[in-house]
């Protein structure tokens, strides 16, 4: 019978090397893999150890404690269902290694640093202004009528509210990231007030995701700026009041009944971890870990099914006619339900990519996943410097949507999917921002876009 301390091991040295590894590299993409080990130490460290040190019973209302594992006694269960992750993570080690290695080899002493293009581009600096603006109203708006999406939801409450609150979204990363006040008080009130903003909407939609975004946010910003000592400290404290925050406002949501239910269910745990259950139990890739072992590889969906969603998810529901393949539900249903009782729970869960691609095509697959995932996060880090608006607003995106941190294939590509409605209308926004500047800079009134565009059919 294994122990699950050296798998255990195996996975804290397979992520300290990506974070080593991590520190050779310049601008985002550092940020990005510190962020991703950071994620999965809290899945695959923090949460195992926790179960194998406390050794808790499962409960009603903690979903830390897996009757799985439970079942199967935490230390050979753990060992158990950690084998593929030990795979993937090495196999994930191993190319950021050869990555950093093949950067420095290419790397031309006298290449000028990239630059932020949109940075510096008042047009879209005016435009995400206007973004937030608009998201800030849509979520007092979903607040006030009761639409507001949860995380774990299949549909959103109100697609349209939905679409506006991701517009705020995505104005909130874009001015943490691209503005540049001339003075440091300024920024640093900038900053504070829209981490703020996020801190609470995290807290209302009782999702990790907001906060966390707001949080990788700050880090890219000084990435792309330069590490100094003082950044450093800043992201630190940042972050580790994030984390508390988000403790301190879900406790202030609570009833006194829930808050004695969940002193109890607490009072299992040492007090040292007690403050990080709460964002612990957000973490869910162990369950999802365990989801993959109980189905075994190759269980899933053939090659040609993935084929077929991976194209569909990319076309809008109106032209392809019928209802989209969603990963997380069919996880759910699919996967989840073989070892657990889904019968009349719908709800959409992050798979991870090491554990979609284990079910899929076994270690094959996972490293298929694993490939893909650490391409496309170095295509976002490049696309922070692109100059066009399509790769900029997506890779702001994705500083949101924790697709890189805690989704498959299938999932991203949903993901990738959802946002091509958002990128046209931020694209409207854009060009109508910058013809309203254009008119202001030539003296004369800004017409409504959609009139001016007639009289021209018109006049044609």
């Amino acid at each position: 019978m294994e122990s699950a301390q050296p798998v255990v091991f195996l996975i804290a040295a397979a992520l300290a090397t990506i974070a080593i590894a991590a520190m050779w590299l310049p601008g985002p993409i550092r940020v990005m893999l510190i962020a991703q080990v950071a994620h999965w130490a809290l899945s695959y460290l923090f949460r195992p150890e926790l179960l194998l040190i406390v050794q808790p019973q499962p409960g009603f209302g903690d979903n830390i404690p897996d009757p799985r594992l439970y079942a199967l006694g935490y230390d050979p269960g753990i060992a158990a269902v950690l084998q593929p992750i030990v795979f993937g993570l090495w196999f994930y080690a191993a190319l950021v290694v050869a990555f950093v290695i093949w950067t420095r080899v290419t790397a031309r002493p006298d290449a000028p640093s990239p630059t932020a293009y949109f940075a510096e581009d008042p047009v879209f600096m005016r435009m995400l202004w206007v973004l937030y603006g608009a998201g800030m109203l849509a979520r007092l708006t979903a607040v006030a009528t009761g639409n507001t999406s949860r995380a774990g939801e299949v549909a959103a409450p109100n697609p349209i509210i939905n679409l506006l609150t991701v517009l705020g979204t995505v104005g909130a990363l874009g001015l943490i990231v691209y503005a540049r006040p001339v003075r440091t008080r300024t920024t640093l009130l900038l900053i504070s007030g829209l981490m703020f903003g996020e801190l609470v909407w995290t807290a209302l939609v009782q999702s990790k995701t907001p906060i966390m975004g707001a949080a990788l946010a700050v880090a890219v910003r000084c990435a792309m700026l330069g590490w100094t000592r003082a950044t450093v400290i800043a992201v630190l404290v940042l972050t580790v009041t994030a984390v508390a925050g988000f403790g301190l406002l879900q406790g202030l949501k609570s009833t006194p009944d829930m808050k004695s239910g969940a002193a109890v269910v607490d009072a299992q745990y040492p007090p040292s971890a007690r403050p990080f259950l709460s964002m612990s139990r957000r973490f869910d890739g162990l369950e999802a870990a365990t989801d993959a072992y109980y189905a075994g590889p190759n269980s899933w969906l053939s090659p040609a099914q993935v084929g077929e969603h991976l194209v569909e998810v990319l076309i809008p529901t109106q032209l392809l006619g019928a209802e989209k393949f969603q990963s997380g539900t069919a996880w759910a249903s699919e996967v989840r339900g073989r070892s657990v009782d889904m019968d009349g729970v719908e709800v959409s869960l992050a798979e991870g990519n090491i554990n979609e691609g284990y079910v899929l095509g076994g270690y094959t697959g996972v490293m298929l996943d694993v490939t893909l995932t650490f391409a496309l996060a170095v295509l976002w880090s490049r696309s922070m410097y692109s100059r066009r608006l399509p790769l900029a607003v997506t890779a702001l995106a994705l500083i949101e949507d924790p697709v890189l941190f805690e989704r498959g294939a299938m999932g991203t590509a949903e993901t990738l999917g959802k946002s091509l409605q958002t990128l046209v209308l931020i694209a409207i926004f854009y060009l109508a921002t910058e013809e309203i500047l254009r008119r202001q800079r030539a003296g004369t009134p800004a017409l409504p876009i959609a009139v001016e565009r007639t009289e021209m059919r018109v006049g044609q």
